[in-house]
This record gives C-alpha cells, sequence and structure tokens, in this order.
C-alpha cells in the first residue's frame, strides 16, 4: 500500500506498449489479459479435474455453484432449454472472462510497477479495442442463432421491408437495425468506462491519501470488486437478453398471424384472451 503513496499521477486513455513480438505489439492490457487468462484456465482445469477424481473442497464447490447458477440463470432468460445449452457456453465464458480481467486491475501493484514510466499491468477490460472487439464476438454470435431459427431471409427481414407495401414496418425494421449497433457501441463503452473509471480511482484515491493510503485504498477496492461483479453479470444478462430477442419472430409472419386473429370468428369470440406474441 506504501508504493502506492508514493505514485505519480500516470493516466494514459490508450493501452500502452511494453515490446514486441515480431511486427505485433504486445500492450500492458493484452499482457495482463494473457496473465488472466492463464489463470481462468487453471482454475477451471483445476475444478474439472477434482471433480472427475471426486475430491470436493469449499473452492471447487464454489465454482461449480456459480456456473450452476449461471447456467440456470440463461435456461430461465432465454426459455428454451436446447437453446440456452448453445447459448450458455457463450455467455457463461463472457462473464468469467469479463470478470477475472476487470478484476486483475484492481490488484495492488497493477499501478506502479513500471518499466521506463509505463505500467506493465493494466486491466483488459480498460483497452477499447478489447471491448469493442467483444461486442461485436457478442452481436455476431447472437445473429447466427437469429440465422439458425429464422434462416437468412427470414433473419433479413426483420431489419429489411417493402417500403411501399409496408412503410412502418420499413421504418421499424430500420430502427431495429438501428438499434443492433447501438447495443454492439452501449456494451463496449459501459465496459470500457467503468473500467478505466475505477482504475483512474484507485490512482487518484492513492496519490491523494499519501501514506493513509493503507487504509483508504482497501475500501475502494473492496467496492470495485463488487463493481467488476455487475459489470460483468450486466453483459451476461444482455448477451442473453439480445440472444432472446433474436429469436422472436418479427415482420411478415407477425402481421398475418395478427389478420388471421382479428377475421378469425374464433377470436372474435374469444377477445379477452390475450394475443400471441
Amino acid at each position: 500500500m506504501y508504493t502506492f503513496a508514493a505514485l505519480d499521477l500516470h493516466i494514459s486513455l490508450a493501452a500502452e506498449k511494453l515490446f514486441s513480438i515480431g511486427p505485433f505489439a504486445v500492450t500492458n492490457a493484452l499482457f495482463t489479459g494473457a496473465i488472466a487468462t492463464l489463470l481462468l484456465l487453471a482454475i477451471l482445469f483445476y475444478t474439472v479435474r477434482q471433480i472427475k477424481r471426486g475430491r470436493y473442497n469449499r473452492f471447487v464447490g464454489f465454482v461449480q455453484w456459480a456456473v450452476e447458477s449461471l447456467l440456470s440463470q440463461v435456461d430461465e432468460v432465454i426459455g428454451d432449454h436446447k437453446l440456452a445449452r448453445k447459448i450458455a457456453p457463450l455467455a457463461i465464458t463472457i462473464f468469467l472472462f469479463v470478470l477475472v480481467n476487470y478484476w486483475m486491475g484492481i490488484l495492488p501493484g497493477v499501478g506502479p510497477i513500471t518499466i521506463d514510466g509505463i505500467p506493465v499491468l493494466r486491466s483488459l477490460t480498460a483497452d477499447l479495442n478489447f471491448t469493442i472487439m467483444l461486442s461485436i464476438v457478442t452481436m455476431v454470435a447472437v445473429q447466427i442463432y437469429a440465422i439458425k431459427r429464422h434462416g437468412v431471409f427470414g433473419n433479413a427481414g426483420r431489419y429489411l421491408r417493402n417500403p411501399f407495401k409496408n412503410p412502418i414496418g420499413a421504418f421499424e425494421g430500420f430502427l431495429e437495425l438501428v438499434g443492433e449497433f447501438s447495443r454492439l457501441v452501449a456494451l463496449s463503452l459501459r465496459l470500457f468506462g467503468n473500467t478505466f473509471a475505477g482504475e483512474v480511482l484507485l490512482i487518484l484515491i492513492a496519490v491523494l491519501s499519501g501514506y493513509v493510503a493503507g487504509l483508504s485504498l482497501p475500501i475502494v477496492m473492496v467496492f470495485e470488486l463488487f463493481i467488476g461483479f455487475i459489470q460483468a453479470y450486466v453483459f451476461f444478462m444482455l448477451t442473453l437478453i439480445f440472444a432472446a430477442l433474436a429469436q422472436e419472430g418479427h415482420g411478415e409472419d407477425h402481421d398475418e398471424a395478427s389478420e388471421i386473429s382479428h377475421h378469425s370468428p374464433a377470436a372474435s369470440s374469444n377477445k379477452s384472451l390475450p394475443a400471441r406474441e
């Protein structure tokens, strides 16, 4: 903690280069992300190995409980058990990966350890390049699930409709298309902003607290651990919600179903029944 107290204020919006491997530049965020990935894989492999050998302890039980809880959340949000099992690996992996990488940026020593004035460690989720790519992967996966459900042309019909036959539907499809891009931007900026703000907050508290940083920083670190869990869970839930929305029918099928229900004698005699979504 006293290392934090002597820390100079060094804040960089972009990840900084540490070294190069050929033409490939390794930044401090990428270096930290590699460490976090190895740590996460070690935890999962250890847990699986212990379960296969029938050796249970509190740590193994906690990891197993966490994964099973996330899996039940996937089933609850998606609704379709078969589809939920296909989406679960992506959503749960995102949650664990974001959580571990967020928490890596909170550990003591992330800021003070430097090489030529450049911090060696920086959370991967504090790199906008990573959050954008993670959001792209998520939204592309959502579209793939939608194509498997509706087909290529059926999925395209959610966004592209004949403006002459159905101008309102065409405008709705345009708004849906804009909404897909806005979701991508929101996912990436939310995670990046919260992680970067958390790291800046820790640096500012360390510099402003001086030699009493040992008392103030643990409180802020515990708070940031909680924020990291919230951010990982939000990304996890939004992935599930976007995937669930992509499974819903849109466009002509919905319009035809509505028209049939309005002209059907059975529908007119059962107006009190809720309409099928």
